[in-house]
């Protein structure tokens, strides 16, 4: 197959045709005076869809993470995390650097905590050797995790532990809507239990730019102040707001399709003579480790010479992420792929 097949991230997705019209059809105006209509449209929309308030249209999910614990903590404060966490591995080291807190790290059963593991972490408030404990973050999905979610059923049993203790929990929902695909939980509920959710529209949703970061109104009017002195403040922003807008109505549901094709994958390298293991698949992630008969670097060169593109994802370890843009004749193709680099393995 000429066609390139890139199975580093769902972050590589291209606009359809359909997308990009809703895009340059859509009405603008400055959004930092608030006055772009479909920036407005789409923080209500989203707000709505998850039983919050408020919302604010940021570039990245990075950003609306950053914005959210630096509106919930203070210097000396502490926020607990997986140690897989993105806003821990992957977010530049951002909560010291812009909110001058620290981490308590977890170590969760393939990204997710439990409340045993979350009451265990909090600081005792009368000891000055340790920051303040003031937020729990949760990831959902869990990249390192292999796409492992929360159900609804864990998340609010850990929210009673931060009500317990009056602590803030947010969401990192970098890919939310397959956490929801796979569970089955509605995104409405999530307001019950989260005091902020960061949604993102540019991973499986297949919008080029941007997240959503929900909350009470008083919260949204603080992460705005933020979001200026961060430099997120967009003008003509309706035009990348219309695609999320597209995506949130029109690629929700498709997300099963990605899950279907990830199961396959993990049925097919469970067969594989040089696979070690695969982490189970729940969602569009497959991790999976490969035995001493083939370097993790060997691999994702075998990949990319038949237009192949992989990710290693530590020592001996490969994630692949289906998504929109994986169509049913490159994931066909892929399996013949895997299926061959089986055979020449066995022959050798």
């Amino acid at each position: 197959m000429t066609q390139k097949i890139d199975l580093r991230s769902d972050t590589v997705t291209k606009p359809t045709p359909e997308m990009l019209q809703a895009m340059f059809a859509a009405p603008v105006g400055d959004d930092v005076y608030g006055e772009d209509p479909t920036v407005n449209a789409l923080e209500q929309k989203t707000a709505a869809m998850f039983g919050m308030e408020a919302g604010l249209f940021c570039p990245s999910g990075t950003m609306t993470n950053q914005i959210a614990i630096k509106v919930h903590t203070a210097p000396l404060t502490e926020v607990i995390c997986d140690v897989t966490a993105h806003i821990h591995q992957y977010e530049g080291g951002g909560i010291a650097f812009n909110s001058a807190a620290s981490t308590a790290l977890v170590h969760g059963e393939r990204g997710k905590m439990t409340p045993r593991q979350v009451e265990a972490s909090i600081r005792p408030l009368d000891n000055i050797h340790f920051p303040e404990t003031r937020l729990v973050a949760l990831e959902n999905s869990c990249n390192k995790g292999g796409g492992s979610f929360y159900t609804l059923e864990e998340i609010a049993a850990i929210s009673e532990v931060c009500k317990r203790h009056r602590l803030a929990l947010h969401l990192d929902g970098a890919r939310v809507f397959n956490a929801l695909a796979a569970s089955g939980d509605a995104a409405q509920d999530y307001g019950l239990y989260f005091d902020s959710i960061s949604v993102c529209l540019s991973k499986g949703l297949g919008a080029p730019v941007g997240s959503v970061l929900l909350g009470s109104k008083e919260f949204i009017k603080r992460a705005r102040r933020v979001r200026k002195v961060l430099g997120g403040g967009m003008r003509q922003a309706g035009y990348l707001a219309a695609a999320g807008i597209y995506a949130l109505d029109n690629h929700v549901a498709r997300l099963q399709e990605d899950h279907r094709r990830a199961k396959e994958l993990e049925q097919a390298l469970l067969q594989a003579s040089y696979v070690e293991s695969v982490l189970p698949v729940e969602t569009n992630i497959v991790i999976f480790k490969l035995n001493e008969s083939m370097a993790d670097a060997a691999f994702v060169q075998a990949l990319a010479a038949q237009n192949i593109l992989a990710s290693s994802f530590g020592p001996q370890m490969i994630r692949f992420v289906t998504h929109l843009d994986l169509t049913e004749e490159m994931h066909q193709h892929l399996l013949q792929v895997l299926q061959a680099l089986n055979q020449e393995q066995v022959e050798a």
